[in-house]
């Protein structure tokens, strides 16, 4: 066996990738693995990456090769490289397109499988038989209603299919992109990367996942596809605010009117050839009957385009309606394909495979993203709540004793008096907590109870700089734009997740002049600092590395 030293990584025989992250070679290394490992751990000395099949095809759908990735770990491992590594990333990358759903006749699609044995396995799998109405050798006969459900079922035996039935045309709808700003009169043409997206999107034929950071104008790629496809568009977004940004930013930067573009929400019904909806809206049940009556916004209605913003956030119903809509051409946009839920496969599945990805360090080099610097500092809990934290029989109850330490209070106050002037956000999990230290600070609070009305005036308020601090519960977490926003302290969040760090962090991405900084606050001693290394993984991956400083009170 060889032995190369100066190298930073250890590839072993589980499939996970050993990086040190002192050696001067692992940012080439973290770059080179990204596209095709996820990020498991990422503790000061060594972080920990996974190569899984999913990972794999995400990178091969989005074109990246298996030679690439071969090179990547060869390239930078201190030892060569297990051979059943090797057999086992070559052979994800290669079942990637052997499973191939074609068009068919008026009722039927193909499934052709250019494989004789997993044509085999497909065959006698039970449940595949309910979807399947025929076979002539490797070429089985599909319903056309299953095509969702089929996908969906293969995808549960780590068997990807390469969707390639094609959609259904709906009316034409010009939808041309304005070349400035409606607002500002400002230039406005779409960035090399955002058309590289779109260019993506387009090319695979008109479904997939957009992954791009907070503020790197996920919004405007979703809008050069709306150009491109020019057919009605249903957009769903994950709450009213969201809505209500969403047919600003339209009208802003496409010829649109506002008589074209229809919002439907709890306060309005519209149904227009563009419609904005909320998740929350398709999801809410009749308590009589228990059935969803305003998910045939989406299933009944002949959009040429469906966009899932935030498709990370994606509810479980919404993946049901998915389903019966494979023939319509579907866009999800978001800042991580990470899932709390691990249904990661059923966005691929259903949405579709990642078609464009990049780097948020890379964002930020080019200036697109603001620079951040992420801190984590560890407050002591009193005796009081340090005692009730250690005898809690709960894990619930022991994590929320930490979260809701009261001497973060104290901390909160300091890093506000630190950044005065600036633009700061206060983010938690707590209602209490927040009503608490928003008194406290003279500031706002902003949760979900809020009337939407109230909530957009406070934030409007923000965005025009006669606010510069609000107190904000997890209902900021997604979609929210205040680009003057350059400090989030974030005082609780919801246990481990990776997603909720990625978009807090997003609040304060926009473009400035001066780096940005987030601040995670969590107890010493206890249950949040297992939780907060799970939280930075994925921000961790992306390149951000967390200053953690011991607070003394």
């Amino acid at each position: 066996m060889h032995y190369y030293p100066q190298r930073p990584m250890i590839v072993q025989g589980d499939h996970t990738l050993l990086l040190e992250t002192h050696n001067p070679d692992f940012n080439k290394a973290r770059d080179a693995i990204a596209p095709f490992a996820e990020l498991e751990k990422s503790p000061e000395h060594i972080h920990s990456y996974r190569i899984d099949h999913l990972s794999v095809w995400n990178a091969a759908s989005a074109g990246f090769t298996l030679k690439k990735a071969e090179k990547a770990l060869i390239e930078f491992s201190k030892y060569d490289v297990p051979s059943n590594v090797l057999s086992e990333l070559q052979r994800a990358f290669s079942i990637y397109g052997k499973l191939v759903l074609l068009a068919g006749d008026d009722e039927r699609l193909y499934l052709d499988i250019d494989d004789a044995f997993i044509a085999e396995q497909v065959g006698h799998e039970k449940s595949l038989q309910k979807f399947i109405i025929g076979r002539l050798d490797k070429r089985f006969y599909i319903a056309k209603e299953h095509r969702g459900n089929l996908k969906y079922a293969l995808i549960k035996l780590n068997l990807p299919v390469e969707d390639k039935v094609g959609f259904q045309d709906a009316t034409h709808l010009s939808i041309p992109l304005r070349q400035q700003t409606r607002t500002s009169q400002q230039d406005f043409a779409l960035r090399p990367y955002q058309q590289q997206a779109v260019d993506a999107f387009s090319a695979a034929g008109g479904h997939g996942v957009i992954v791009l950071a907070c503020g790197a104008g996920k919004t405007v790629v979703a809008m050069g596809v709306m150009h491109d496809i020019a057919m009605p568009t249903l957009i769903v977004t994950p709450n009213t605010a969201a809505a209500h940004q969403w047919r600003a930013e339209l009208l802003d930067k496409t010829e649109l009117q506002e008589e074209g573009i229809g919002e439907y929400t709890g306060a309005r019904k519209e149904i227009l050839p563009i419609t904005i909806a909320t998740y929350q809206m398709l999801t809410y049940r009749d308590r009589n009957t228990d059935e969803m009556p305003h998910m045939e916004v989406m299933t009944q209605h002949e959009w040429g385009l469906i966009v899932f913003d935030e498709v990370h956030v994606l509810p479980a119903p919404v993946f049901r309606a998915v389903s019966e809509i494979q023939a319509r051409r579907r866009l999800g946009l978001t800042a991580t394909l990470v899932r709390e839920d691990g249904k990661e496969g059923d966005v691929f599945s259903l949405i579709g495979p990642k078609r464009y990805d990049m780097p948020w360090r890379e964002l930020e080099e080019q200036g697109h993203i603001a620079q951040a610097n992420c801190f984590e500092i560890r407050v002591p809990m009193s005796q009081d709540d340090h005692f009730a934290h250690s005898i809690a029989e709960k894990r619930t109850e022991s994590y929320r004793i930490a979260a809701e330490n009261r001497n973060k209070e104290k901390v909160v106050i300091a890093l506000v008096e630190k950044h005065q002037g600036e633009g700061i956000l206060v983010i938690g999990q707590y209602i209490k907590q927040l009503q608490h230290i928003a008194k406290k600070l003279g500031a706002p609070v902003i949760t979900g109870r809020m009337k939407s009305d109230e909530r957009e005036r406070l934030y409007a308020a923000f965005r025009a700089g006669d606010l510069r601090l609000l107190v904000v519960s997890k209902v900021a977490n997604y979609a929210i734009d205040l680009p003057d926003a350059s400090v989030a302290i974030q005082i609780s969040g919801s246990f481990g997740s990776r997603q909720e760090e990625a978009q807090r962090l997003g609040r304060i991405l926009r473009p400035k002049k001066h780096a940005a900084s987030f601040y995670t606050l969590v107890s010493q001693d206890s249950d949040e600092l297992r939780f907060a290394i799970n939280r930075q993984r994925f921000l961790a991956e992306q390149g951000y590395g967390y200053v953690i400083e011991d607070w003394e009170l």
